[in-house]
């Protein structure tokens, strides 16, 4: 793969991305949206088309409800003007397993922080997601496990207008947490 200064680069084996700065024939220098310089070989390196805010407009999202929805707004220009009079169904929440095996293909080059750091900053971009497209509820599935991810993420949802709480024992068992977004009225 050829590289030219100025490209949007992510490391194959690590969640670094920048913009490249220099390009020889053997190493590639990128700098990171924090400023830092790193030397990475050619294969180490994929060019990014598209920004991750494109990305996630196709995120995996598992609610078949908002599925519907969002089906049901890009057909509402050729829907027929009528009113159903059967009451809405209770919208099911978001699901977001926040297992790192599901987050990422490979571990490999990851310690516990990069583990923890990619699984606190997918609930953010969840978080956020939802708060654009104004969906009220959401299940982070985080399992058991020693706590830090749950403590984590409690930390986080204190960044946001939300409520959290434990999600169905029934349904998740003790690794869930569901959490209320509270939107402002559209205006």
């Amino acid at each position: 793969m050829s590289f030219k200064v100025g490209d949007m680069v992510a490391v194959l084996d690590d969640i670094i991305k920048g913009k490249v700065t220099a390009v020889y024939q053997n190493k590639i220098v990128i700098e990171t949206t924090d400023g830092f310089s790193f030397d990475f070989l050619p294969n180490e390196l994929v060019v990014i088309k598209e920004s991750q805010s494109e990305l996630s407009k196709y995120s995996d999202i598992s609610n078949e409800s908002l599925l519907e929805k969002i089906d049901e707004s890009s057909n509402k220009k050729n829907a027929p003007k009528f009113k159903s009079s059967l009451k809405e169904e209770k919208l099911q929440p978001m699901e977001v397993d926040l297992h790192i095996h599901q987050l990422t293909e490979s571990t490999r080059g990851m310690d516990n922080y990069d583990m923890l750091n990619l699984q606190i900053e997918t609930a953010k971009h969840k978080i956020e997601f939802a708060i654009r497209n104004r969906i009220p509820k959401i299940v982070f599935i985080h399992g058991v496990g020693a706590g830090v991810l749950k403590t984590e993420l409690d930390f986080l949802f204190k960044n946001y207008h939300i409520d959290s709480y434990a999600a169905s024992f029934k349904k998740y068992g003790l690794g869930a947490t569901e959490v209320y977004i509270y939107q402002n009225p559209k205006k």
